[in-house]
């Protein structure tokens, strides 16, 4: 009887090793090793190790793994990356997580408005954190460098994997204070600073999106195009003059100062702009504006005035706010690329990337009635 006992203790014994080395393994871990018991995570295949030997950006493997349709890519740079990935092994089946110590990815933005496009990239983060077993935890800290700090030290007592320091407008910023706070892994999106290139990135590319805006106006048959921006402080702002400058440039067109209006982002003062436009002596034949909110008053100076959209006057805003769609007539945009930007941030942190990844992309323009002579 005691042997018997003996037997059945030995083999609950064996039985609770092998559950406990089955649930290490899908936790991504080796089992028990032989010195003190220390668990190992194991040597997993990156997306920045799939990159290097493919000759690509980590960028461009996400969007190939993760299929995305947003953005254009080769057939031939598709297969490189799927090829170079099934050779290194890559898994994209998401790990377990054990339910009492999930893993967690926190975004810290400095402020945010409900209607705010930047949203998008907050939805996508979400997403990708579920996807992935994490979860994603979002703090308003208010531009409170303080409060960010402490945020980030009560983080450190649980399971963080990453924090995301976010902003809703596209800026530079002073990150000294976030360099030493912690050892939790850190990255900006839709912001960068120039003095932290260790410090991982993920922006729009407010230059290449208004350079898009411009030449589209140009092909359209704009000659003298107009520019709405908002106030010069704002990195925002310099790029998308930036973009518009150059894109006269390379069609040949001059560049004209008086064009130039600076507003603080208020339709009210789009308005103001649009009707000043409108008195000059050689009138402007397109419009372009900074943002989508800008574009409201500008339609409705035009409209007071008599001038009619498309025919009489190109105009083109940015952003792809959802209003775009549904003014009279819809308003060309720029669809901004924060759904892709909030999911690669979260995938660099979920896959423990340890490259000083900069990331800027750029945005789809969304062509619409406002730019359409044709109807």
């Amino acid at each position: 009887m005691q042997k018997s006992d003996k037997s059945h203790k030995v083999s609950a014994i064996n039985k609770k090793k092998r559950d406990r080395q089955r649930f290490s393994e899908q936790l991504g871990y080796d089992a028990f090793s032989r010195n003190g018991g220390a668990m190992k995570r194991k040597n997993k295949i990156t997306m920045n190790d799939i990159a290097r030997k493919a000759g690509v950006s980590q960028a461009t493997v996400s969007l190939v793994l993760n299929q995305s349709r947003n953005i254009k890519l080769s057939e031939e740079t598709r297969q490189r990356v799927i090829t170079v990935a099934m050779e290194l092994g890559y898994d994209r089946l998401p790990t377990m997580h054990a339910p009492n110590n999930q893993e967690e990815v926190a975004l810290l933005i400095s402020s945010l408005q409900s209607y705010d496009p930047f949203i998008d990239a907050i939805s996508q983060a979400r997403e990708t954190a579920y996807r992935n077993k994490v979860l994603l935890t979002v703090y308003d800290y208010g531009d409170d460098v303080d409060l960010a700090l402490n945020i980030i030290s009560q983080l450190e007592r649980r399971n963080c994997i990453g924090i995301i320091l976010a902003s809703p407008v596209t800026t530079l910023v002073d990150m000294s204070a976030f360099q030493e706070c912690t050892q939790i892994p850190l990255v900006m999106l839709n912001q960068s600073d120039p003095g932290q290139p260790l410090m991982p990135s993920f922006i729009p590319d407010d230059y290449g999106n208004a350079f898009q805006v411009t030449k589209h106006l140009i092909d359209c048959g704009a000659k003298r195009i107009a520019h709405i921006t908002g106030e010069s402080w704002m990195e925002a702002s310099r790029q998308r003059l930036a973009g518009y400058q150059d894109a006269l440039q390379q069609a040949g067109l001059a560049y004209d100062d008086s064009l130039i209006y600076q507003t603080n982002w208020q339709f009210s003062e789009s308005f103001t702009a649009t009707t000043s436009l409108l008195q000059m002596t050689a009138r402007p034949d397109a419009i372009f504006c900074a943002s989508d909110w800008l574009a409201i008053g500008c339609y409705q100076s035009l409209a007071m005035h008599g001038v009619q959209i498309p025919r009489d006057m190109l105009l083109a805003g940015y952003d792809d706010q959802k209003i775009s769609e549904q003014m009279t007539p819809s308003l060309t945009s720029i669809e901004l690329p924060y759904s892709e930007l909030g999911r690669l941030a979260v995938e660099y942190l979920y896959n423990q990337e340890d490259a000083a990844t900069h990331v800027t992309l750029a945005g789809r323009l969304k062509v619409r009635q406002s730019s359409r002579k044709d109807g």
